[in-house]
């Protein structure tokens, strides 16, 4: 079974999707990869849907890629006397670092990093923004600040601080018991939140190695500074337009969501659009005309994947929800203007050889009407650069790697198939043929191009293109 898109659907388990009978309908109605959010949940459940994911991979005879996401340092108020305040714009209130049950004049706010990087003029945002306060004095242990958007405060809401980089790591103590976790278990994928700069990845690499791909979730203003860098040193990025969205203004999210997809195509790495993508669909069977246009317009920037995060967690549609999606990526996909937008976000290929016989390869195998680009690789980046060019017509992971073959699920346009390994270029064609043949690629007559690096099996060496027919010899 192969789908008839290039997009992928990265899809949330919760409540709502953790039975194997959901997971197998949502699968079948167009999930390429599970997300386990890692905020919520226990262990064991997280262990029974790992588990009964993998059961379907064997059922299905298609790898299928899980996604961890790692909850990451949670800023927060502490309890307010009476539970909750009413603060009006134009008040001055006080923020200290220690104490309980506070008032106005002593909020609780027990993170001392945020007293040591805070200055004045920044502002805090409580409750996703609901409240917004400026600063306008700073202690050891305390803030003054005066509100510009008035609201409740209430125990225990979330701050964001959009202007200030915190001394803090994106992995918490229980992240790193989480991520131990998650990695024994198998993931293919460990996305990290609180992203602020490149070392934030550096130290997630020194736990995961190569056990897992990492995914940097940009969130915070201080990471779209230090884009390029965040982005080499990840394996794939995940634009969180809901905490983004909190920290920057509403009007500067859709240009971001557009720069970071073209910088992760840039880079041959995947990237997914995620957040409220058809957030009415949690209530409702169908989605608003605006959320299908914003999911149409994720998949005419090029986007590698779409996700969806309560809509099928916790929704009470979650396969509607997925049937929806796939539904408006097939159609943009099909619609007339589709390869014209595609074509015009092409970029040039980088100037090393690897890079260029990809792209060469995916130019050959349209002019010459291939069915398939086939892409041989040990490590994942063969068919990332292959997927780099959005080529229009199928791309074909070969793998004897099923944890590269997981994790090249998520990537635009490639059709993952673990294989065994070659040795010569006699066993390659052979291979490819057949894993075309089976796949139902094509037949007797089809051409097909491949793509891989010699020596066989070593990473990184993309140095090598081939046309050969599905029913004759290699050209």
């Amino acid at each position: 079974m192969h789908r008839n898109r290039r997009a992928k659907i990265v899809a949330t388990v919760g409540p709502a999707s953790s039975d194997p009978a959901v997971l197998k309908a949502l699968y079948l109605a167009g999930v390429d990869t599970f997300r386990m959010n890692f905020s919520h949940g226990s262990r064991e459940n997280h262990a029974a849907v790992h588990a009964s994911i993998r059961a379907l991979e064997i059922e299905m005879g298609r790898p299928i890629g899980i996604l961890q996401d790692l909850q990451g340092p949670k800023i927060r108020v502490g309890t307010i006397k009476d539970g909750r305040i009413s603060v009006q714009a134009g008040e001055k209130i006080r923020f200290v670092l220690q104490g309980a049950d506070g008032d106005r004049d002593a909020i609780p706010l027990p993170h001392p990093e945020i007293f040591a990087a805070i200055a004045p003029r920044q502002d805090l945002l409580i409750d996703d923004g609901r409240v917004r306060v400026r600063v306008q004095g700073v202690g050891d242990d305390f803030i003054d600040a005066e509100v510009v958007i008035g609201g409740v405060i209430s125990n225990r809401k979330g701050v964001n601080l959009p202007g200030t980089i915190l001394d803090l790591s994106p992995l918490t103590a229980k992240d790193r018991e989480d991520l131990e976790f998650g990695l024994s278990l198998g993931v293919d994928w460990v996305a990290l939140s609180f992203v602020q700069r490149a070392s934030d990845v550096i130290e997630a690499r020194g736990i995961i190695g190569d056990r897992a791909g990492i995914m940097s979730k940009i969130e915070k203003p201080s990471a779209l500074e230090h884009i390029e860098d965040i982005v080499r040193m990840s394996d794939a990025v995940m634009v969180a337009r809901g905490d983004l969205g909190v920290e920057i203004p509403h009007e500067e999210v859709p240009g971001r969501q557009k720069e970071l997809v073209r910088a992760c195509r840039l880079a041959a790495k995947p990237v997914i659009v995620a957040t409220q993508m058809l957030e009415s669909m949690v209530n409702a069977p169908t989605p608003t005309r605006a959320e299908a246009s914003d999911v149409a317009t994720a998949i005419y920037d090029g986007a590698d994947a779409v996700m969806l995060s309560a809509e099928s967690a916790t929704g009470s549609y979650p396969v509607e929800a997925v049937t929806m999606m796939d539904r408006i990526i097939s159609a943009t996909e099909r619609h007339k203007l589709y390869r014209s937008f595609i074509s015009a976000s092409a970029l040039d290929p980088e100037q090393s050889p690897p890079h260029a016989v990809a792209a060469a390869g995916a130019g050959l195998a349209e002019t010459i009407g291939a069915k398939a680009i086939v892409g041989y690789t040990s490590s994942g980046t063969t068919v990332a650069r292959i997927a780099r060019q959005r080529p229009a017509l199928p791309i074909v992971a070969l793998t004897p790697n099923l944890a590269v073959a997981r994790r090249a699920s998520l990537m635009w346009g490639v059709h993952s198939v673990p294989s065994q390994d070659v040795t010569t270029y006699e066993e390659m064609v052979a291979t490819a043929r057949k894993a075309l043949v089976d796949e139902n690629f094509g037949g007797p007559g089809d051409l097909a191009v491949v793509v891989a690096g010699i020596p066989f099996a070593q990473s990184g060496t993309t140095n090598n293109l081939r046309v050969f027919s599905l029913g004759g010899s290699a050209r």
